[in-house]
């Protein structure tokens, strides 16, 4: 196979072991260094960004990988591999929480190599000449990482795709498991901005699917999940006009007793139900123990002026009893949208950003200071749910307001108000109802998450091993604080990219009436089964580990 993929093949080596035979040593010191670093992790065809997860997997690498650089040779590995009856992993930012990316005694596709933007001022998909208009777009390779994307679509173009949030997550999983980013709010998921996608399917095709071409098959890619109906191989995605400012509200709240921080909460939701539920907000309000309320939100389509504006009558409220809290002096910032992906000017603002900080690493690189702390890490425990914008209402608020203060006090719960797309565009809500995502993502006013994890730890490095302990222990503790608020849906609810690894009814909480319809495409293209992720479409009939058909 080697031949037939330009000499791509490359036996993968083992990264810890240098730590193995050498724990205390300087080149283990300076792996575990790296391990901070997401742009070292995403250049390695050996490493994941999460490297394992209490009791669910470890990270360890393929024997052979196939570091892709066309369609032609991931279409070569797959044949190759269903010839020979592999275990197949594919590989683009390597981001899953739940260990998508990896396996061992496995071929890995790697589509790193394929990184190439494109910028179009009108894009019309295969076959839709005549029946789909023209539109902006972006075509995007499967190794592209979401800074490539901004870097080419708005701090050079002036104009905006919607993807992800943290700037190393690969384009093509983002897009396939549906897609979050700030402003999703406003312009929708990434799935949604979908219009094309080139795939190299099971038989080894290379396939064009858009709405025109292999519809099926082009809808399945919109939020079914990554690594299970082929290889992405590149995508085009929808551009929008660019907003004039992007901003950020920060701001922390203590309150002095649990009467006070309860009028508290039930302040916020219904100050964020009738002034926040709307496309120009997104990201976190955090309930934490020590009756402790955090906001880190950001805005697009007002200036700074207009969102003081907006927030000022919360504090007003806030600061008007100052018995009852204190109050850190709240930040609201706004930039040119622009700049907003600029890493040379961020850098220059304290606590914003981190750098690629390896020699020779790009000056424009760079990672939100919020996103450090799950690079590299061990996950603990994970869960998350989608939260109906009707518990918002006032005679169902006391409920919600009962389970924020539960899981907040036992752990902590952030309300990820940009993940859920009430309040949202009739258009962007429209583009999201063709997706294959779980449908109650529309009517969500947000995806509440909480979970637990430790820095960089890999099993049987003297020094670096992870805390299973204290694992097992913070996972108790999150899901008795968890339990009441994942009782509020009436049926499970929660995002596949950012959830719980023993989920236990994947297929509803993940897709829900759109699972059939699924495993449908997925027979008809993956027969058998050689795309496998652990709880995709189609894997109840495979062993845990990817590696025996059971059904």
């Amino acid at each position: 196979m080697s031949k037939a993929v330009g000499g791509r093949l490359t036996k993968v080596e083992p990264p810890f072991a240098v730590c193995a035979k050498d724990p205390d040593g300087a080149a283990c010191a300076e792996l575990f260094k790296n391990l901070r670093n997401p742009f070292f992790i995403g250049e390695s065809v050996a490493l994941t960004q999460t490297l394992g997860w209490t009791d669910a997997w470890t990270s360890k690498p393929s024997e052979y990988a196939v570091a892709a650089e066309t369609s032609a040779d991931v279409a070569a590995a797959v044949k190759f591999a269903s010839k020979h009856n592999l275990r197949l992993v594919v590989k683009g930012g390597g981001h899953s929480y739940l260990g998508g990316s990896n396996a061992p005694d496995s071929l890995l596709i790697w589509t790193k190599p394929m990184r190439a933007v494109e910028v179009h001022q009108a894009f019309t998909p295969q076959g839709c000449a005549g029946r789909v208009a023209p539109q902006p777009a972006v075509s995007v390779g499967a190794g592209a990482i979401w800074l490539d994307a901004y870097e080419a679509v708005t701090t050079k173009a002036g104009r905006y795709v919607q993807g992800g949030g943290c700037t190393t997550v690969g384009v093509a999983g983002l897009v396939q498991g549906g897609g979050f980013g700030s402003f999703s709010k406003g312009f929708g998921t990434g799935a949604a901005g979908l219009l094309e996608a080139e795939i190299v399917t099971a038989d080894g095709v290379v396939r064009v699917a858009n709405a025109c071409t292999n519809p099926d098959l082009f809808w399945a890619l919109k939020g079914g999940g990554g690594g299970t109906f082929g290889v992405v191989t590149r995508l085009t995605l929808l551009t929008h006009d660019l907003p004039p400012f992007f901003g950020a509200v920060n701001a922390d709240i203590t309150a002095s007793s649990d009467a006070a921080y309860r009028a508290l909460v039930e302040q916020l939701l219904t100050f964020y139900r009738t002034s926040l539920m709307n496309p120009h907000w997104g990201e976190q309000i955090r309930f934490s123990p020590k009756r402790r309320l955090s906001i880190s939100m950001v805005f697009q389509g007002l200036d700074q002026a207009g969102a003081q504006a907006t927030w000022r009558p919360f504090f007003d409220w806030v600061s008007a009893r100052a018995a009852d809290y204190t109050l850190s002096k709240p930040q609201v910032l706004a930039i040119p949208a622009k700049l907003f992906w600029n890493g040379a000017l961020l850098k220059a603002v304290p606590g914003v950003v981190r750098s690629d900080n390896r020699p020779g690493g790009r000056n424009e690189n760079f990672f939100w200071e919020g996103d450090a702390g799950q690079v590299g890490q061990v996950v603990h425990t994970y869960q998350s749910t989608w939260l109906s914008q009707q518990l918002l209402e006032p005679a169902r608020q006391p409920a919600l307001v009962d389970a924020l203060i539960h899981a907040g006090d036992g752990w902590s719960v952030s309300l990820h108000c940009n993940k859920g797309l009430a309040g949202a565009p009739a258009e962007a809500l429209a583009r999201t109802r063709e997706t294959a995502m779980n449908p109650a993502v529309l009517d969500a006013f947000a995806l509440a998450i909480t979970g637990g994890e430790e820095p960089p730890a890999y099993p049987g490095i003297k020094g670096h091993e992870p805390n299973d302990g204290g694992g097992r222990i913070a996972a108790k503790v999150v899901r008795a604080a968890w339990a009441p608020l994942s009782a509020l849906p009436a049926k499970p609810a929660s995002y596949l990219s950012e959830t719980d690894y023993f989920e236990a009814d994947w297929q509803a909480a993940f897709w829900g009436d759109h699972y059939p319809r699924l495993k449908e495409i997925k027979r008809r293209y993956d027969p058998d089964g050689l795309f496998f992720v652990h709880h995709s479409v189609g894997s109840e009939t495979w062993s845990p580990d990817g590696f025996a058909r059971t059904g």
